[in-house]
């Protein structure tokens, strides 16, 4: 019992030690490398370094993955730059393996006590998450080491040793518990530090702890997994792609396992277990990316077409006309705004029409689509924001700077129709769950404020895109409809109240969204009076 103890404290070392150095990491370095993410280009090589390199900094693939995942369901990174990235992120993980096979025994409270100094001493944050980087990888060599002298007894069990031998003999078998190990502790080093433990203690061989360290690569598949399932469908391709990646993999070596044992062993010191087994699972990884990448292209069809089809359009959180090469000719870089921002305008718009339309007749996804989308909105209104600030430093036209300044105070107000357009959505879900019905009178003038809304913001919106003070009156015509509209309704409600015909409950929740769709109509009234010039 005691040894088991050893053994589990040993784990929670590795997993903590894991932990602190990840987190230093990516705490030190992450924001700059998912900037580095964000700018890739599309060529499948690139991402490949790309995510291995940016695994092997964070020594960790899952926080590699999750974070592609993100710039992928934000609109950042295709799915085929994603999957490069995903292949990279495979053999980057790779690199804890080789740290840990390197025989650093005598220098480990060493490294410990230098961690701990230089996270004590440092008077910059950066030296503080450097340190803890040091500390993290020192906890886990303790772990390791702890580990080690737990397992030395099992030598004398001879179940252990005959379920250990089954690897060898029943590939699957290994197969199944490494990928079991990896989803239990969520982490595949973890999965790795075991085996080279047990290895340099003479209780497997590589013939034993290649099967499970396939396994491994299969279960790490579990954080992609999770990471994707309120993601858009972009994202679940992306999930899939690393399932697949691996799956298709470990088919391919547990079939060839035979000659992959001979490969690792030629490449490998004779005699040095830990070694062997960080050179098979750098070696799995890379063999298996360089036989998936000339087949790439049709990988990436057979997801998108064929498997995780795109049932809508997909829209892009990156900005898709801003040129900044642009900005030295203004009345160029002006248009490019003004097309951004009519795109922004109607994906707010957009949002507003799914809430309104998921009020009527309540649809879970339409509210999921404003969900996933209002991000959007927000960033390209930081991206216009930042475009025309940037713009305002070069030489402009009177009327080039009416326009600016009309552009920058429309992007605010668009924002704001976005951030409707989400309230309403959540007030449906509202709805539901109170169990409010309205009643058919109250239904009809509903619908006619909402026609109103949106032909308020889709004029505006037109308006602003063509310059047309015309069109911008007509806007403004709707608005003092909708402003009539509304009005209308309130005395509509207090008078069904009064004849007991209305809930108070109903009444609420109907006054909360009449304001919701007259602030709507405001923020139209706004972009509509900035095209005419009276702001």
């Amino acid at each position: 019992m005691v040894y088991l103890f050893a053994f589990l404290g040993g784990i929670a070392l590795f997993l903590y030690g894991m932990e602190l150095m990840s987190d230093g990491l990516q705490k030190a370095a992450g924001e700059k490398l998912q900037n580095i993410l964000e700018k890739m280009t599309g060529i499948l090589a690139l991402g490949i370094l790309l995510g291995a390199v940016v695994t092997g900094v964070l020594q960790s693939s899952g926080a590699t993955i999750v974070m592609t995942i993100g710039l992928v369901n934000a609109g950042m990174l295709t799915f085929k730059q994603a999957f490069g990235v995903i292949m990279g992120a495979n053999i980057g993980t790779t690199m804890t393996a080789q740290l840990v096979a390197f025989k650093l025994t005598d220098y480990i409270t060493l490294l410990v006590f230098i961690g701990f100094m230089v996270q004590l001493l440092s008077k910059r944050q950066h030296g503080k998450y450097i340190g803890q980087t040091i500390l993290g990888f020192g906890i886990l060599m303790i772990g390791m080491e702890m580990m080690r002298h737990a397992v030395l007894p099992l030598k004398d069990l001879p179940f252990f040793t005959d379920f250990i031998a089954a690897f060898a003999a029943h590939p699957l078998i290994g197969l199944a518990v490494g990928m079991l190990m990896t989803v239990v502790v969520q982490s595949s080093s973890v999965t790795i530090g075991v085996l080279i433990v047990m290895a340099s203690q003479g209780l497997i061989g590589l013939d034993g702890a290649i099967p499970v360290l396939l396994g491994d690569n299969l279960g790490s598949c579990i954080t992609a997994v999770i990471a994707s399932f309120k993601a858009n469908i972009t994202a679940k391709r992306v999930a899939c792609s690393h399932v697949l990646f691996n799956v298709v993999g470990c088919t391919i070596f547990v079939v060839f396992l035979p000659w992959f044992i001979k490969l690792v062993l030629f490449i490998s010191p004779a005699g040095d277990m830990a070694r062997q087994i960080a050179n098979a699972h750098t070696a799995f990884n890379v063999i298996n990316t360089l036989l998936f990448m000339p087949f790439a292209g049709l990988f990436v069809r057979l997801i998108e077409e064929k498997l995780l089809p795109q049932k809508g359009p997909v829209i892009t959180q990156r900005p898709i006309y801003l040129d900044k090469a642009m900005l030295h000719t203004p009345q160029v870089a002006l248009n490019l705004a003004v097309k951004e921002l009519v795109r922004m305008g109607n994906l707010a718009r957009k949002n507003v029409q799914l809430g309104l339309e998921s009020i009527q007749n309540f649809d879970a996804e339409k509210v999921k689509f404003v969900e996933e989308h209002e991000p959007v909105v927000d960033t390209l209104e930081k991206a216009i924001t930042d475009y025309l600030t940037l713009m305002s430093r070069q030489p402009m036209s009177a009327a080039m700077s009416v326009r600016h300044t009309c552009l920058l105070h429309a992007c605010a107000d668009i924002e704001r129709i976005g951030d409707h357009g989400r309230t309403l959505a959540k007030r449906s879900e509202k709805l539901i769950d109170m169990g409010v019905q309205f009643s058919d009178e109250a239904k009809e003038e509903f619908d006619r404020l909402m026609a109103l809304v949106l032909e308020a913001s889709g004029k505006a919106l037109e308006a602003l895109e063509k310059d047309d003070k015309e069109i911008a009156a007509a806007a403004l015509t709707v608005c003092r409809k909708v402003k009539e509209q509304q009005k209308y309704m309130r005395k509509s409600h207090i008078e069904r109240l009064k004849e007991n015909r209305c809930s108070a409950i109903n009444g609420f929740v109907m006054m909360e969204m009449i304001i919701n769709m007259k602030r709507v109509s405001d923020h139209s009234k706004n972009i509509a009076q900035l095209v005419q010039g009276t702001f």
